[in-house]
C-alpha cells in the first residue's frame, strides 16, 4: 500500500510502495521537491509482483494524489497431477518457482522435465506426461523331453500357457506362435512360442521346447530260410516282428520279438530248419498233425497209375513243383486200390493206415480221379475231379488260401520259378 507521511502540510504526502518503486518527477526539479504540488510519480513493482491501480499519479492542490496503488504478489495456477508420476517445485506456485517432473518406475517423461512460473503468472512448456516404457512380464513353461509310447510316432503333449504380467495393464492378451497345447507331437524339436503387447506396444515374447523322441531298436536279420513281418518300418518302441519260415521250413524259437524301451529286441532270434516230416506214423491224425498250421495240402486221388487223368495231371503237378513249394503246399498221393494201393509224399511211403484214414476222412474215393485242397488247418477247401491246369490250381490257391502277407510275399518271389506250362 502507499503510505502517507504528514511532514508539510504544503506537499501531498510522501509516497511509498512496498515490494515496488516509484520515480516522481516536480516541477521545480530535484529530490526534495517530490512531494510538492503538481509533482507526477511513476509506480513499478518488484518482479514477481503486479501493480494493482494507477501506475502514474499527480500531486493535487487538494494535498491528496490523485489515485492509490499497491503492487500484489503473482501466482500462477496450480499444475494438475500427472498419472504414474509426480513434481516438485522450488518456491511453490510463484513466480520463477520450478517445478521438476518424474515418473515412476517403468515410465519416462513425454515432453519436457520441468516448467517455470512465468512473470505474467503462467507457466512455460506444456504439461508433460508419464508413458509406459518398461514392457510386460511373461515366463514361458520348461522345457521338456517326452518319448513316444509304444507302438507311436507321435505324443500328446500339454502344458499351462503362460501368464503375463505389466505395470501398466492389468489385462493382457498371450500370443500363441506355434502348435497348441493337448495336441499330437511329431518327433524331433518343436519351438514354441508366446508374444504380448502392453497398450503402449511394448513387446515381450518367450519360448520353450517340446523333444520328441521316438525310440527304435536295430534292424532284425531275417532268419535263413525265412524272413519277418515286422509291425513297423523303423523298430519303433512297441513294435513287434513275427518270424516266418520258406515252404519247407519250420521256425525253432520264438515267433515273435518286441522292441524294448531299452532299444533292445525281447528274446533271443530264431531260426528256420527243414521240417522233420514222420511218414511212418500209423494214423491219418498223426500225420497231418505234423502240417497244422505250416504247411496246405493238396491230396490227388487216382484208381491207378495208368490212369489218364491221373498221368495229364502229374505232368503238369510235375512242372508245377516249385510254384506249391512257394504256395506252402504238400502233396499227397494216393494211387490204386486193394493190395496193390499206395501212398506217399514224395519217395516217402505211407502205411495202409494212414491211406485208409485219409480216405475216410476226407471221404475220398478210389474208383475215380479226384483232388482235394485242404488249407493249413486241415479244412476242405476244393475239390476238383478233373485234370487242373498250373495256372488255375494256381490262382485258385491264392485267392482262398494265402493271406495277403502271403501274396506279397510270393510277388516279391514271382520270378524264383519258371512260369508253368498250360495243360488241359
Amino acid at each position: 500500500m502507499i503510505t502517507l507521511i504528514h511532514t508539510d502540510p504544503q506537499w501531498c504526502h510522501s509516497l511509498g510502495l512496498t515490494n515496488g518503486e516509484v520515480t516522481c518527477r516536480s516541477p521545480r526539479g530535484g529530490g526534495v521537491y517530490s512531494s510538492h504540488l503538481g509533482t507526477r510519480c511513476e509506480m513499478s513493482c518488484d518482479r514477481g509482483y503486479r501493480l494493482i491501480g494507477r501506475s502514474s499519479i499527480q500531486c493535487l492542490s487538494t494535498r491528496r494524489w490523485s489515485a492509490t496503488a499497491f503492487c500484489r504478489k503473482m501466482r500462477c495456477r496450480v499444475l494438475p497431477l500427472i498419472h504414474h508420476g509426480r513434481y516438485a517445485c522450488t518456491h511453490g506456485f510463484e513466480v520463477d518457482s520450478r517445478c521438476d517432473f518424474t515418473c515412476n518406475s517403468g515410465y519416462r517423461i513425454e515432453s519436457e522435465h520441468s516448467r517455470t512460473c512465468q512473470r505474467g503468472g503462467s507457466w512455460s512448456g506444456v504439461q508433460p506426461e508419464c508413458v509406459d516404457t518398461e514392457p510386460p512380464k511373461i515366463k514361458c513353461p520348461p522345457s521338456r523331453l517326452k518319448v513316444a509310447e509304444p507302438g507311436k510316432l507321435t505324443v500328446r503333449v500339454s502344458w499351462d500357457p503362460p501368464v503375463a504380467t505389466d505395470t501398466a495393464d492389468k489385462f493382457l492378451q498371450v500370443i500363441l506362435v506355434g502348435q497348441e497345447p493337448d495336441t499330437e507331437f511329431s518327433e524331433g524339436v518343436t519351438v514354441i512360442r508366446y508374444k504380448v503387447y502392453d497398450q503402449a506396444r511394448n513387446r515381450a515374447a518367450c519360448k520353450f521346447l517340446i523333444r520328441v523322441e521316438v525310440r527304435t531298436c536295430p534292424p532284425l536279420a531275417p532268419p535263413l530260410h525265412g524272413y519277418l513281418t515286422c509291425s513297423s518300418d523303423r523298430n519303433i518302441y512297441g513294435s513287434s516282428c513275427d518270424y516266418k519260415c520258406d515252404g519247407g521250413y519250420e521256425l525253432m524259437g520264438v515267433s515273435s520279438r518286441v522292441c524294448q524301451f531299452s532299444r533292445n529286441w525281447e528274446g533271443d532270434p530264431a531260426q528256420c530248419v527243414s521240417m522233420k516230416i514222420k511218414y511212418d506214423v500209423k494214423t491219418a491224425s498223426a500225420l497231418l498233425d505234423q502240417f497244422y498250421g505250416k504247411r496246405n495240402l493238396l491230396i490227388l486221388s487216382a484208381p491207378n497209375i495208368t490212369d489218364a487223368d491221373y498221368q495229364l495231371q502229374n505232368i503238369m503237378i510235375q512242372k508245377a513243383d516249385c510254384g506249391l513249394d512257394l504256395r506252402h503246399v504238400t502233396l499227397i498221393e494216393l494211387l490204386g486200390s486193394g493190395e496193390q494201393e499206395i501212398g506217399r509224399i514224395k519217395e516217402s511211403h505211407l502205411s495202409s493206415e494212414v491211406i485208409e484214414g485219409l480216405r475216410q476222412v476226407f471221404r475220398i474215393s478210389r474208383t475215380y480221379f479226384s483232388m482235394l485242397l485242404l488249407d493249413n488247418r486241415g479244412v476242405d477247401r476244393e475239390r476238383f475231379i478233373t485234370p487242373l491246369a498250373s495256372d488255375q490250381l494256381f490262382s485258385y490257391i491264392d485267392s482262398f488260401l494265402l493271406d495277403e502277407e502271403e501274396r506279397e510275399r510270393l510277388e516279391l518271389h514271382k520270378d524264383f520259378c519258371d512260369e508253368p506250362d498250360e495243360y488241359l
